[in-house]
């Protein structure tokens, strides 16, 4: 012939050079596995399932994906119709099994052995298995081609994406390379010696896998909070104390609601140190508050409540009736992703007469903290930068420190931290989270000096793009 090689099929003979996956040693032979099997190979019946019985039907679920067989998740066939079951049909030691449906199970390769059958309970494919049945003396290396195989038979389905169907002609006409009956037996040994290892290395890519995913997310929570107990950065005994940034916070705070910028706070909060041990003022009433303070924090740090240092503003309830196709852009959950904002997003608008009349004061700017503190995607934050005109609406939040006295960017990268997320979940009442100004407000923060401040946000933002670049290995 003048092709490698060829098949033949009744009378006509083709040229199958181009479907052979590999060249074999000259004493090998490819054949189709339908050439092997000495039943037809197909699928099981869809069984009528019973209590107790005689017979035990094999589902796709005792083929189980650590490679066993499973035969206690095997239910009972009804006695009503073993009957149509002819004795070719039962299940055989050394069978083959290729699952033969579903997503996530399709494909997937098994070797029922007796031994898998401790009571002797004859068993039946059901209809969502592919039963392979060769000689005894080759079933082992089939099964290790099938095995091979395995990742294209995942590929091979058709139909719906749930429920992928493996159609029996396409396990047929697998091309199955067969050496030598002795050179079979000494590939299967080789596999078997090889086995155990080839499964500690699985395990151990499987461990790094995971901890290739969740390390650089764990990193980046220690470090954040290796920042906010002060341990980031080295002190500097010649900063100005966090307490004379909190008085001067007070003082501008005092001054925005002299103005009638901001309201009176009725509960204002002081947090006091004695001995080391912080209590907290409200309307002249002294509290110990050492149960809630998670952590030591340096001398030259305060603790305090973010309503203390920042203004916290929720969202506009722009209903969907306000919506407009032009007018003044509002910022919804849609556009916060976790460290930016992405404005082209679901759009929004409001008429901006509507904005000029009744929400100007939630317009956002530049270097304002952003937030999404309700649903699926609560706790999403990110540094306004953008220029336009853009409001807040529901289930949206902004934080500010005071006057930009403090550092908007220390604010930033606390809300990240456990100790900020954990303690507005600890306020959660409903099953939903849905956060607003009350649960923000009582949130305690540790406030460092202002020029630590600063150092704490360069070290952060010298790591983070690292950690970042670990992700993308």
């Amino acid at each position: 012939m003048p092709y490698a090689y060829c098949e033949q099929i009744g009378k006509e003979i083709r040229d199958i050079s181009d479907e052979i996956p590999f060249e074999i040693p000259e004493s090998w032979e490819w054949c189709r596995l339908s050439d092997l099997a000495i039943k037809e190979i197909k699928r099981g019946k869809s069984p009528v399932y019973a209590d107790s019985g005689s017979v035990l039907v094999f589902a796709q679920k005792c083929n189980v994906k650590t490679g066993r067989i499973n035969i206690t998740l095997a239910k009972y066939l009804s006695d009503s119709v073993i009957s149509k079951y002819p004795q070719e049909e039962y299940m055989q030691d050394r069978d083959i099994i290729v699952n033969s449906t579903g997503t996530g199970t399709l494909g997937r390769i098994g070797l029922y052995s007796d031994r898998d059958n401790p009571n002797n309970l004859p068993l039946v494919p059901d209809s969502h298995v592919t039963i392979v049945r060769v000689c005894k003396s080759i079933s082992q290396y089939i099964y290790y081609i099938l095995k091979w195989y395995q990742p294209y038979l995942e590929e091979s389905g058709e139909g719906s994406t749930k429920q992928k169907e493996l159609k029996a002609d396409r396990i047929k006409e697998l091309f199955i390379p067969i050496p030598p009956l002795a050179e079979q037996h000494r590939i299967v040994a080789k596999i078997e010696e090889l086995l155990p290892y080839i499964e500690k290395y699985g395990k151990a890519e499987e461990h790094l896998t995971t901890l290739n995913t969740t390390f650089p997310e764990a990193l980046k929570k220690s470090i954040l909070q290796e920042a906010v107990q002060g341990k980031l950065v080295p002190q500097n005994p010649d900063d100005e104390p966090a307490s004379v940034l909190l008085e001067r916070i007070r003082a501008e705070k005092q001054e925005l609601i002299k103005q009638g910028k901001i309201k009176q706070n009725k509960n204002e909060s002081v947090i006091i140190t004695r001995d080391k041990i912080p209590y907290e003022i409200i309307d002249g009433k002294e509290r110990c508050i050492a149960d809630e303070v998670p952590f030591e924090i340096p001398d030259s740090w305060c603790w305090c409540r973010l309503s203390n240092v920042s203004i916290i503003q929720e969202g506009a309830g722009i209903r969907t009736y306000q919506y407009r196709t032009s007018g003044t852009q509002i910022l919804t959950v849609t556009n916060i992703l976790e460290g930016s904002v992405d404005m082209k997003k679901a759009t929004k608008y409001i008429a901006t007469e509507e904005y000029l009349d009744k929400y100007q004061h939630l317009t956002l700017n530049i270097g304002d903290i952003v937030s999404s503190c309700s649903g699926a995607s609560w706790g999403k934050t990110a540094i306004w930068d953008y220029g336009d005109t853009v409001m807040l609406n529901t289930s949206t939040l902004r934080l500010r420190f005071f006057n930009d006295t403090a550092y908007n960017m220390y604010l930033y990268w606390l809300t990240k931290t456990p100790l900020f997320k954990n303690q507005l979940i600890a306020q959660l009442s409903g099953m939903q989270p849905n956060f607003g100004y009350s649960h923000y407000s009582k949130v305690l923060i540790p406030l460092p000096p202002l020029a630590e401040q600063h150092r704490i946000v360069a070290k952060i933002e010298e790591i983070m793009p690292m950690i970042e670049r670990l992700t993308q290995r």
